[in-house]
């Protein structure tokens, strides 16, 4: 497996992405929203949709939309779980290591997220 990279646009956080509907936790409109902007994003980027299934790694570059405070492992639930429903990977419990950088600032925020097999080192 090569090395997939997608450019994606920043998630919601936790916070805003489960809701409470009738005593049951659900996705909320931030987090559906999401979705659907991540598989735009995906299919716009000719990202192939096999839903990788090895052991992944993944590397995440976060580019927060501004300079407020913020929890950086705040974004990996949104984002991982849209990854998925973009079909790129098959399951997020396949991500045996995962590492966040967060970078500067940019308007409208961004993350740049790298794919690869994982190899164990022994």
């Amino acid at each position: 497996m090569h090395e997939i990279r997608l450019t994606l646009p920043w998630p919601p956080s936790v916070n805003h992405y489960w809701r409470n509907f009738r005593g049951r936790m659900v996705i909320g409109a931030k987090g559906r929203a999401y979705r659907h902007a991540v598989i735009a994003s995906v299919i716009e980027q000719g990202i192939p949709r096999n839903r990788i299934s090895c052991r992944l790694a993944v590397s995440i570059d976060a580019y927060p939309p501004d300079n407020r405070r913020r929890d950086i492992d705040n974004i990996n639930k949104a984002l991982l779980d849209a990854i998925v429903a973009a079909e790129v990977i098959e399951d997020d419990g396949l991500i045996d290591a995962l590492s966040i950088i967060r970078f500067d600032a940019e308007k409208d925020g961004r993350v740049e997220v790298r794919i690869q097999e994982y190899a164990k080192v022994v």
